[in-house]
């Protein structure tokens, strides 16, 4: 993994706004209707190749597929692995509970569309063909280029957090059943010469999307138990190769449930992954760079701090960018620190919040805001 050796390098945290004409072809799959196979792969393949071209004209410095391929960044594993049928109960998350008539006016197109399973039999990986479509994909399209490539993949915990165990006799046996099976596409990952994301947002958003109010504790063990999966499905991936995102949930509301950033700092950096993604724009979390005052950044790790949000249609002032950047740069070290965004532009392929025009136009402040921090720390 690349450091900011010279200057504040710059990437994000996954997904890109897809083309409508993909988008549509999304929700199709997703939703058990007809369509064109072969279009389909055309589709995903040009669209990698045009996302690709955009970031590296936008000037980003780690880039990846934009997930072209995924409806949703954590139930995508359907496709991918045996066990999962029937269909998860969800639990309303715990903002809705205090804010009701907020949430009546602001509903989740994805929610409507996203058809979530639950695991009712043993869990094995089936995916090649589809991951060795996107593995062939990237290299394609990122042939020849110097940038550095990410690819991401749901974390064990994440697919524990959405889908519904229904079959395995405890939330341990689950979300270990499900590392060992995502081995396999993180291990693939790896050998095809690319940075390997897990997206770990149930570390912080599970408190409020599977506990209640008074279970903050129940929701760090619980935290604790699927970062310990995780490591075990990294053991064959050395720290360098991997980085690792966390947010609160990609979504505009309340977040007045979030888990301080403080009381799971710890648990966080037991993860294997050198580089730490994590929410910085969030207003209920812009201020935890601060954290980094009290809790040392270890030896080796590295943090990508969202410097702008995925969820308004505000486009960042470069000068604003550049204080968040240097507000982490002054408390873990400017080689340390690579600028990046809050969660993904497309975590589904129907609920993007922000218009994809606006979407490139913030990553294109969060590339001058790099540039002015970088005066700033290595004058």
């Amino acid at each position: 993994m690349r450091r900011s050796t010279e200057r504040i390098l710059t990437t994000h945290t996954g997904s890109l706004p897809r083309p409508p004409a993909l988008a549509q072809m999304l929700v199709a799959r997703e939703t058990g209707q007809a369509y064109d196979t072969a279009t389909f792969e055309e589709a995903i393949a040009k669209a990698v190749t045009d996302t690709v071209q955009k970031q590296r004209e936008t000037g980003l410095d780690v880039i990846n597929d934009g997930e072209m391929s995924k409806f949703f960044y954590a139930t995508y594993i359907k496709e991918r692995l045996t066990g999962f049928d029937g269909e998860s109960i969800t639990k309303p998350v715990r903002d809705t509970v205090d804010f009701p008539e907020y949430y009546e006016r602001h509903t989740n197109p994805s929610r409507a569309v996203r058809r979530t399973p639950a695991c009712t039999g043993p869990i094995a990986y089936r995916g090649e063909a589809e991951l060795q479509r996107d593995l062939d994909n990237i290299a394609k399209a990122t042939g020849g280029g110097t940038d550095e490539v990410f690819m991401s993949a749901a974390s064990p915990g994440v697919v524990a957090c959405f889908i519904e165990n229904q079959h395995y006799p405890s939330a341990e046996a689950y979300v270990y059943a499900v590392a060992e099976a995502m081995k396999t596409e993180y291990d693939a990952i790896h050998r095809a010469g690319l940075m390997l994301q897990l997206d770990c947002p149930d570390l912080a958003m599970g408190r409020h999307f599977l506990f209640g109010a008074d279970e903050e504790g129940l929701h760090l063990k619980n935290a604790e138990l699927n970062v310990e999966a995780m490591n075990h499905a990294l053991a064959d991936i050395p720290a360098e190769s991997l980085r690792m995102h966390l947010c609160w949930g990609n979504y505009e509301g309340p977040h007045t449930w979030d888990v301080p950033l403080g009381k799971m700092i710890d648990i966080v950096l037991k993860a294997k992954p050198m580089g730490i993604s994590l929410e910085g724009s969030n207003p209920r979390h812009g201020h935890e760079w601060s954290v980094f005052r009290e809790t040392k950044l270890p030896e080796g790790k590295l943090v990508i701090p969202g410097v702008i949000d995925s969820v308004s249609n505000f486009v960042e002032h470069p000068e604003l960018v550049a204080q968040r950047i240097q507000n982490y740069a002054r408390v873990v070290g400017r080689e340390n620190v690579i600028a990046g965004v809050d969660c993904g532009f497309g975590t589904s392929a129907v609920s993007n919040k922000v218009d994809s025009r606006i979407a490139w136009a913030k990553l294109a402040a969060l590339v001058e805001g790099a540039r002015l921090a970088s005066r700033q720390l290595w004058s």
